[in-house]
């Protein structure tokens, strides 16, 4: 964080100081939650949880190195004492963001959020330094936690928003006003909690209605929820997609040999060749949503597809993609899975699998209230039209469900099952995987289906160990 005071910090937050012998004493590391990620000039941040009081680790934290403790009751060690700490570090975060003046982009959609943060965040760094949300701390505690992150030097300040109802997005351009903001999509992701897409598009509509009429709004012209978002905006507006009219587009999209996408990227001041390290050609709109970004903080075509072109994964458990010794290549793209990313993702997996055996391993999606049957039968029917060898549907009723889809679009018998849990998903994987098969792990994160994927790699190492030492 930038340095300021803990009398500042108290005055900005509305808050009485205990305990500390000199207000003049200035936090000059990160602001934090957890007490293991403490450094020697941190504020740490007391949250009371269901199961944890963060008060309960205040004299620890000091002792390990913070400055002070934000509380909301006196904690016997320096501390900043609020009625509502939450508020606090909102309150916090704006301050930090105005005074930085570091440029503000947001984004939000149903999918695809994190991977395209990710990739913008490696692109913009190219140009200036640049922070940004780290996995998807994209909530109302995340949020303000990412910004006050950003120090003197930070010149871009990319936000990942999330919403799980009407207001959320508002709330959280309350605390971090942007001056770009994206929205990707609009699909189903949470629709049992929205009640349905046009309230999903309400809610994500919001940040392009907290835009000054000097910022920009990049939407998504291949998404016609997201394209009227026009009209509810004064920023100027830029489009990307594969539509023919989109500011910043693709042509001649493409899947290299290993399921890489390829394209060309037109932007209104050029074009230039792209082939991404990412897996699946829903990876395309991701780059697109980037690029559009980057575009309008002024760089140029080429330097935008180069940074596209090297760009990685940054975030856990999507669509990481590892090979074993023994040709088995994993695909764990377990962190969360709704309809549209489940469909992405087995698409993805056949294109990367071209020649060799397929396996899905597909649990539950949550928060799809009454769509939920239909949601996962439509995904246990897109198994066995795209061909995929074997669905292995993981869990309760919703698996259920998946498998239920699959057998009955196609009458796979063997080819689609049903297991409890995700140990008895390893034990027939470990039982039936041939070298050069392509497993991919997908649900969504309450399931803990990364627990397999970890499984079948730490097989291949074990294994591994035991050739080298035989």
């Amino acid at each position: 964080m930038i340095a300021l005071s803990l009398a500042e910090i108290a005055d900005v937050v509305g808050g009485q100081t205990y305990d500390i012998p000199d207000p003049a004493v200035q936090v000059t590391g990160p602001v934090v939650r957890d007490s293991r990620e403490v450094e020697p000039g941190s504020l740490f941040v007391a949250f009371v949880g269901e199961r944890v009081d963060g008060h309960d680790y205040a004299a620890d934290v000091v002792a390990a190195g913070a400055v002070a403790v934000l509380a909301s009751r006196p904690v016997g060690v320096p501390a900043v004492v609020v009625d509502d700490v939450q508020a606090a570090i909102g309150a916090l975060a704006r301050h930090v963001v105005e005074r930085l003046g570091a440029v503000t982009v947001a984004l939000t959609g149903s999918v695809g959020k994190t991977s395209s943060k990710d990739l913008l965040a490696q692109v913009l760094q190219r140009k200036a330094p640049t922070v940004y949300t780290p996995g998807s701390f994209n909530n109302e505690i995340g949020l303000p936690l990412t910004a006050l992150s950003a120090t003197d030097e930070t010149r871009f300040l990319i936000l990942e928003m999330g919403a799980r109802g009407i207001g959320h997005i508002r709330y959280l351009t309350g605390l971090t006003p942007p001056k770009i903001g994206l929205v990707l999509n609009v699909g189903t992701a949470h629709i049992g909690e929205f009640g349905g897409r046009e309230q999903i598009a309400v809610a994500k509509g919001e940040l392009v209605e907290s835009l000054p009429a000097d910022g920009a709004a990049i939407l998504n012209a291949d998404d016609p929820l997201v394209r009227a978002m026009a009209s509810r905006t004064k920023a100027r507006v830029l489009l990307f997609g594969e539509s023919d009219d989109a500011d910043v587009r693709a042509e001649n999209v493409r899947l290299t040999e290993n399921g890489q996408p390829a394209f060309t990227l037109h932007t209104p001041s050029g074009c230039s060749d792209v082939t991404l390290r990412l897996y699946g050609e829903h990876h395309v709109s991701n780059a697109l949503a980037a690029a559009a970004v980057a575009h309008e903080l002024g760089m140029s075509v080429d330097e935008i597809a180069l940074a596209l072109s090297e760009a990685g994964t940054l975030s856990r458990w999507r669509m990481e993609v590892t090979e074993r010794p023994d040709g088995v290549t994993v695909v764990n793209d377990a962190y969360n899975a709704n309809p549209e990313s489940m469909r992405a993702a087995l698409r993805a997996l056949v294109a990367m699998g071209k020649g060799r055996r397929t396996w899905a391993v597909l649990g539950h999606m949550a928060e799809l209230g009454d769509e939920g049957l239909a949601e996962h039968d439509a995904v246990g029917r897109l198994a066995v039209r795209l061909n995929v060898s074997k669905l292995v549907a993981v869990g309760g009723r919703e698996a259920s469900w998946l498998q239920l889809g699959a057998y009955n679009e196609g009458s796979w018998g063997e080819e689609s099952v049903h297991v409890s849990d995700a140990q008895a998903a390893i034990d027939l994987l470990r039982s039936e995987l041939r070298a050069g098969d392509v497993v991919l792990v997908k649900a969504s994160r309450s399931v803990g289906l990364e627990k397999v994927a970890t499984a079948l790699l730490d097989d291949a190492a074990v294994s591994s160990e035991g050739q080298v030492s035989g």
